[in-house]
């Protein structure tokens, strides 16, 4: 009872820093896209959601293909507003629509409710296209930390389910590996404290039985068959790294397509402070391969047309 109630204490003053921090950052993009931007409520089996909808500013009247994007900070602080600045990026450089998800927080929602919200939203927004105005056979899914993880078990969802397809994954230094103790991971002067990352771990959990379940670690999945295409962002100073190239290698075996990309001299979390330039060159290699993606299926959908 006393380590929960230190942990819970814990995760309240985090929350508080974090949220300051994010009200006083001016860590943006040096060009300032030109988007729309609006919060909306979408309907999901665990309660509403929160997100916020970025689309260009010029686009046209044919439906877009959508990204859905998933914040980090260890599955219990932030808020979608943590990429607010950089959602836009995306959604200019990539002309999809960004659907940001500001999904529940540990340890007052453990898994797999914030993972079944973020699924949940992915799913109406397949089976309600229209509202955003979307392509539901264009939708890409991504996030950043805890974020790509929510989005690597997606895709592990999806798969399984066939329930909606996804197109293309976007996992920037995700932790992938939630049952091997922080300790034993790599450490650098940088990276996350390992008592802070295994507080993070054990309020996203139950019980520690549930870390070797795929859709909490996905590298302990069984098969990587059949899964979208994806970029794995790593950064050479973060403890995450290992965990994430070795999903990356998993993927390839599996016939996936991979781009994997490590950021040399960044640390965790070096697309939302640090070197702007470095961060910026990440959300364009996002933003590009996403378009890059959702052109290439576009071709599919056109050629099928013509048959």
């Amino acid at each position: 009872m006393v380590g929960r109630l230190k942990q819970r204490l814990f995760v309240k003053l985090a929350r508080i820093s974090a949220g300051r921090m994010v009200a006083a950052s001016d860590f943006k993009p040096s060009h300032s896209p030109k988007v729309h931007r609006e919060e909306r409520i979408i309907p999901t089996s665990v309660g509403d959601s929160r997100v916020l909808v970025y689309e260009p500013a010029n686009r046209t009247g044919d439906p877009l293909p959508v990204f859905v994007n998933f914040h980090g900070s260890g599955f219990v602080m932030g808020s979608a507003e943590m990429d607010d600045a950089w959602c836009p990026v995306i959604a200019e450089r990539a002309n999809c629509v960004v659907v940001n998800v500001d999904y529940r927080l540990a340890p007052e929602h453990k898994f797999p409710i914030p993972l079944q919200e973020s699924y949940d939203v992915t799913k109406w927004l397949y089976k309600h296209p229209d509202v955003l105005n979307v392509n539901p056979q264009l939708i890409a899914v991504g996030g950043h930390s805890a974020g790509g993880n929510l989005a690597a078990a997606i895709c592990l969802m999806a798969r399984d389910r066939k329930e909606f397809p996804i197109v293309y994954q976007v996992l920037d230094y995700p932790p992938l590996d939630i049952a091997t103790d922080p300790k034993l991971k790599p450490q650098f002067e940088q990276a996350i404290p390992p008592r802070i990352a295994k507080i993070f771990n054990d309020s996203y959990l139950h019980t520690s039985d549930e870390a070797r379940n795929p859709l909490v670690s996905p590298v302990y999945a069984e098969s990587l068959h059949n899964l979208p295409p994806a970029l794995i962002i790593t950064a050479e100073l973060d403890s995450l790294a290992d965990e994430a190239e070795l999903y990356a290698k998993r993927l390839i075996e599996a016939d996936v397509p991979v781009t994997y990309k490590k950021y040399m001299g960044a640390a965790h979390a070096f697309t939302h402070s640090g070197d702007l330039a470095l961060a910026e060159s990440a959300w364009h290699l996002m933003s590009d391969q996403l378009k890059m993606a959702f052109e290439f299926r576009i071709g599919d959908v056109l050629s099928e047309l013509k048959k």
